[in-house]
């Protein structure tokens, strides 16, 4: 019997997910048709995910040819406590200065956990906006899971 409905998280459960963790593996299609997976760090808005990375990056040249991407988030070292969010993405690929740093400095408040040093970083912020840009990962399709709904049985 399936208990797959169980393990579902609810739409706030998947944004505090979100929140929570801190690597999402994106997967985008690299020119021999191959998945090509990059690990990033990410700023989320619900189920939005904002991120910055160099422009020559391969995988910035795999979503310039085709912006989409799946996104997977997870967390568990065991069974019963993997729970995990999968999203088909439409991805924008962000060019504008301006906006680029603005992530940025998100990720750099996210990641450094102060709001002091993000302000300290701005410089630097605006230095690596040149050589950057921003992605967005809009999701067209959700999957969550969290087995720790089940109480330790399967």
């Amino acid at each position: 019997m399936s208990r797959r409905e169980q393990i579902v998280m609810t739409t706030e459960e998947v944004g505090a997910f979100l929140l929570a963790e801190r690597v999402a593996d994106v997967a985008s299609m690299g020119p021999n048709g191959r998945p090509h997976l990059a690990p990033l760090w990410y700023v989320p808005e619900g189920t939005t995910l904002r991120t910055w990375t160099y422009g020559s990056s391969q995988k910035v040249a795999n979503l310039r040819r085709l912006p989409q991407a799946t996104v997977l988030v997870e967390a568990g070292d065991s069974y019963e406590e993997l729970r995990g969010v999968s999203m088909e993405c439409d991805v924008e690929v962000v060019e504008d200065g301006e906006r680029v740093a603005a992530i940025g400095s998100e990720l750099t408040s996210r990641y450094t956990g102060s709001e002091e040093v993000a302000v300290a970083a701005s410089q630097f912020v605006r230095v690596q906006a040149v050589k950057r840009v921003g992605l967005v990962f809009t999701p067209t399709k959700v999957v969550s899971w969290d087995h720790r709904k089940l109480g330790g049985g399967y």
